[in-house]
């Protein structure tokens, strides 16, 4: 028996094909189909099989990022406590955050939730059996919104808030048809957060609502198929790679097409090991995405970043860059032709990869502590720019991040660098997701070697 991993990517669809011990036989990718009216998103998968002769009886694991992922709208009780657990354990689970409300939804601000064009809705507040006013109300007001997502798809809310209202929360949604999805409370008590129920919540809601209403195929076979978001099967991927690479903190920087994210799996240690001074505690395995630095969809706004971070002063030819990134923000399928765009991807790679660590770095409000990532003793990098570059690739962006002292964070004092080569990040997360594949999914993880 083999086993086909498949990721539907928003630019490529991957896919590895695995012996049943975890060896990798083959990989391959192909351009995403079915996205920008080109067909149907099964397409490029039945070209894969063939490329890779996968035979019939293959067991096939997938998850999917086509069609922009999965945007998330995060509605909470207060924004520095409920909103911004929320927020955390929306990133953690593979959603793009697209929009934050905090306290007594207005009008406007269900309009502002709407335009913010989410595919699904994490409601959150109060802490359990602490103040349920709120949730109630903003259940009701999302239940009468005028949520529409694409085409007539109504959008799904997940309930994850106060336990003791939760289920008059989720009779107020019903009472409009609007799809729910219940969860346990991602702040049970001050200082604790619990992202597990929510992020499985959303994973179903992904699975049931989502995925098949995205128009990317006819087939319902492509719902079917596809058991999580992308992003996170590679976070649970990551938490293999820890666990294989000898115990020391890890950290993973993904720079994609259409967002850049960034990985960490950490073990608090000292004053951070009891960290109860937030009011939100930090998520030790933890994923944040940034939407606006891609290498394609996005590359006009990893300048503009880089310019914000005052990085622009170390490209070689800032103006040269900026006219590649316009080209390749308009034709988000091109690959670089010569030495000299060859060149060019690997500065918007660079500024990609030091914008985002950056963030991820840094504490999300002004009360919070920086994510602790001095330990971090294995570096690995993972994009198309990073699998077909080289070593030389490797060493300009990853050495890039360890060298930069200037972004108000603490560098690893000693990390190694390696390069997800064969892209199997996904293929580890989805193995890892089942009991019975989970040795599966260390043999596969052990082959990424930093």
């Amino acid at each position: 028996m083999t086993i086909l991993a498949v990721d539907f990517g928003s630019t490529f669809t991957k896919a590895a094909l695995l012996a049943d011990d975890g060896t990798v036989l083959r990989t391959a990718s192909t351009p995403t189909t079915g996205t920008q009216g080109r067909g149907d998103v099964l397409d490029g998968y039945r070209s894969l099989r063939a490329t890779l002769d996968v035979d019939d009886d293959a067991v096939v694991r997938a998850c999917s990022s086509a069609g922009g992922g999965l945007r998330l709208a995060v509605v909470g009780y207060e924004r520095s406590v409920t909103a911004q657990a929320g927020h955390r354990v929306g990133l953690s689970a593979g959603a793009k955050v697209v929009h934050v409300a905090a306290g007594e939804l207005t009008t406007s601000d269900v309009a502002a939730v709407r335009a913010a064009r989410p595919d699904l809705v994490l409601l959150v507040g109060g802490t359990d059996g602490g103040n349920g006013t709120v949730l109630l109300h903003n259940a009701a007001r999302l239940a009468k919104g005028a949520l529409g997502g694409h085409g007539s798809r109504a959008v799904p809310v997940v309930v994850a808030g106060n336990v003791d209202v939760r289920d008059a929360a989720a009779a107020t949604l019903a009472t409009t048809g609007r799809p729910t999805v219940l969860a346990d409370n991602v702040l049970p008590e001050i200082g604790v957060i619990a992202p597990e129920s929510a992020r499985a919540a959303i994973r179903e809601a992904f699975l049931r609502h989502v995925i098949g209403g995205k128009g990317l195929s006819r087939d319902p076979a492509f719902a079917a198929m596809v058991e999580a978001a992308t992003p996170d099967v590679v976070l649970r991927g990551v938490e293999v790679l820890a666990a294989v690479a000898g115990g020391g903190d890890v950290m993973v920087v993904d720079i994609g097409g259409a967002t850049t994210d960034v990985y960490s799996c950490l073990t608090p240690e000292g004053e951070d090991a009891g960290l109860r001074k937030d009011v939100v505690a930090p998520l030790w395995h933890a994923r944040t995405v940034e939407g606006d630095l891609g290498m394609r969809w996005n590359a006009e706004h990893v300048v503009e970043a880089a310019e914000s971070e005052h990085l622009l002063a170390t490209v070689p030819d800032a103006d040269a860059l900026r006219a590649y990134a316009a080209r390749v923000h308009e034709r988000p399928g091109s690959l670089p032709v010569d030495d000299d765009e060859r060149g060019l991807d690997l500065e918007l790679a660079r500024l990609a990869a030091l914008v985002a660590v950056r963030r991820h770095a840094r504490p999300a409000q002004p009360t919070e502590s920086p994510r602790p990532l001095a330990n971090v003793t294995a570096l690995v990098g993972s994009g198309g720019v990073l699998r077909h570059g080289g070593p030389a690739a490797r060493d300009h962006v990853l050495g890039a991040v360890l060298a930069d002292h200037a972004g108000g964070w603490k560098v690893p004092r000693a990390a190694r660098t390696g390069v997800d080569t064969a892209y199997l990040l996904f293929a580890a997360g989805l193995l890892a997701a089942d009991e019975r594949t989970h040795e599966l999914a260390r043999t596969v993880a052990a082959q990424i070697t930093p």
